[in-house]
């Protein structure tokens, strides 16, 4: 893709201004890593980690005299915390390990503050959704940033052209996360492990009453799971995707007694 609007936009999008630390998630051939450098500006500096040897090895070549470092590694193993606080993230993500990247970003100690991401539009969607139509993505997503969607952008821009649109995800850090934020308005200590358990727990078979679904996935009689809900306030009729995340947080707070 080298539409220069849509790669603006993408810079644009993380918020990054002159003077900000700037990761990029696979450059490729650099047509992102150039909107990049210009937003950053002459007191900025763009960390581009590159899995392909070859590509990273090319791409210093094309930005002589820039803030540029281009690092040969697989983000997955790399080490978030040698970067600086409050760094911004743009990246046009490979859509096969888009979940796994987003995880990485969000549940790391150095969060970035601002992260704009290209991804597959049904998955820029599902981040954001609302609840009726939430999914363990969204809430994993949600409880650690606020996710807006960003700019839509054709499968035509890109060469080759893939089958499906994409959207850029924004996402934004929380200060804190909304179970630390449960845990403080409510005294209690409900672990992100016990908490995820929960919504696991609740998905494992979605098309199925929550009631049922805690019942069956969490060992419990259905008359627990009745009386849980009954003391949450949420309707044992709902199902998985239309419960709020308070609702999940509240769940997993009286299921572990916290």
């Amino acid at each position: 893709m080298r539409d220069r609007f849509i790669l603006d936009g993408i810079a644009e999008e993380a918020e990054i201004k002159n003077g900000d630390f700037v990761l990029e998630i696979g450059p490729g051939l650099g047509t992102l890593t150039s909107s990049l450098l210009r937003y950053a500006g002459d007191t900025g500096e763009v960390l581009s980690i590159e899995f392909d040897e070859n590509l990273a090895k090319k791409l210093p070549a094309q930005f002589p005299g820039k803030n540029l470092t281009v690092q040969n590694a697989d983000f997955l193993d790399f080490d978030l915390s040698k970067l600086p606080k409050k760094y911004k993230v743009a990246a046009n993500v490979p859509y096969y390990i888009t979940s796994k990247i987003i995880e990485k970003l969000l549940t790391s100690d150095n969060k970035p503050s601002v992260a704009a991401l290209l991804v597959q539009k049904e998955v820029a969607e599902r981040i954001c959704a609302k609840p009726g139509d939430l999914s363990i993505l969204a809430i994993a997503s949600q409880i650690y940033a606020n996710a807006e969607l960003g700019q839509i952008v054709e499968r035509e821009f890109f060469t080759p052209p893939p089958k499906v649109d994409s959207q850029v995800v924004i996402l934004k850090a929380r200060e804190q996360n909304l179970i630390e934020k449960f845990n403080l308005e409510n005294n209690c200590q409900v672990s992100e492990k016990e908490f995820f358990r929960i919504v696991k727990a609740g998905f494992a078979a979605k098309r199925k009453k929550i009631s049922k679904s805690l019942s069956a996935n969490l060992a419990i009689s259905k008359e627990k799971s009745a009386e849980i809900l009954e003391a949450c306030e949420i309707s044992p009729d709902l199902r998985a995707q239309d419960l709020k995340i308070n609702d999940w947080l509240k769940i997993s707070k009286l299921f572990f007694n916290r």
